[in-house]
């Protein structure tokens, strides 16, 4: 199983990793009030934070979901527990 993953964001705190968007993205949400959903793209000298609305963070999160039930990998269960504690 893969550990956590935080970030830190200047304005909002503490992040947490919800799920992988591809092409080097990734969605995260805020760790307290679990409202406020970002794309995340990592670079060489820093982050880039683009707010995402709920239901395309919803999208991301199911769409890699699939992808692991799809492919049997051993995060399945990890990515199946986070996504009920994030959206339902």
């Amino acid at each position: 199983m893969s550990a956590e993953r935080y970030l830190n964001h200047p304005t909002f705190g503490m992040l947490y990793l919800v799920a992988p968007a591809g092409e080097a993205r990734d969605v995260y949400a805020t760790l307290y009030a679990q409202k406020i959903f970002f794309l995340v793209t990592l670079q060489p000298r820093g982050a880039q934070f683009e707010v995402i609305p709920y239901l395309d963070a919803r999208h991301h999160a199911e769409t890699h979901l699939s992808r692991c039930r799809r492919e049997v990998t051993a995060d399945k269960e990890r990515w199946e527990e986070l996504f009920h504690q994030t959206f339902i």
